[in-house]
């Protein structure tokens, strides 16, 4: 049996709707993206960078005047942080604010209750793996505010 195919001509209607589907696919995957990045959008940092900024280097000697070396540690359960002065004294500064989060959003922020055990702060938190950073301002006892955003890891 012998059956024959006629082609049907590529008309102007043809041609629009391919245009109208192709860029109905690309401005939907475009509008995705948009809504997806402003709903984790982490927000700003600071009300007025130029304010921030008028203080920084003022700031940031003061911090370094104190001499801290900062080390932490966190798992999926716990998170620890110990402060010792230049001499490699252990130091007890008071926390102001601490936020433990990731990067790039905020849903999983969570703010440590630290307690002291003596050598450092530790707290019980729930980090699941990958990257975080610990967003912290910390008090010495002259009074300096030590703030710092400390990349920390997660490894499985």
């Amino acid at each position: 049996m012998n059956t024959v195919q006629t082609e049907r001509p590529l008309t102007g209607w043809h041609v629009l709707a391919m245009f109208v589907g192709g860029f109905t696919i690309i401005i939907s995957v475009n509008i995705a993206l948009a809504v997806s990045a402003v709903k984790t959008f982490p927000g700003k940092e600071t009300d007025s960078s130029y304010v921030a900024s008028q203080n920084f280097d003022t700031d940031r000697a003061a911090q370094e005047a104190l001499g801290w070396a900062v080390q932490t540690d966190l798992t999926e359960a716990a998170l620890r942080l110990a402060v010792q002065n230049a001499g490699g004294a252990v130091v007890k500064p008071e926390i102001v604010t601490a936020t433990l989060g990731r990067a790039t959003t905020v849903a999983d922020d969570i703010t440590p209750e630290f307690k002291w055990d003596g050598r450092a702060w530790t707290a019980l938190v729930t980090a699941g793996p990958g990257n975080w950073n610990l967003r912290i301002e910390m008090r010495a006892a002259d009074g300096t505010l030590f703030r710092r955003r400390i990349p920390l890891r997660v490894v499985r």
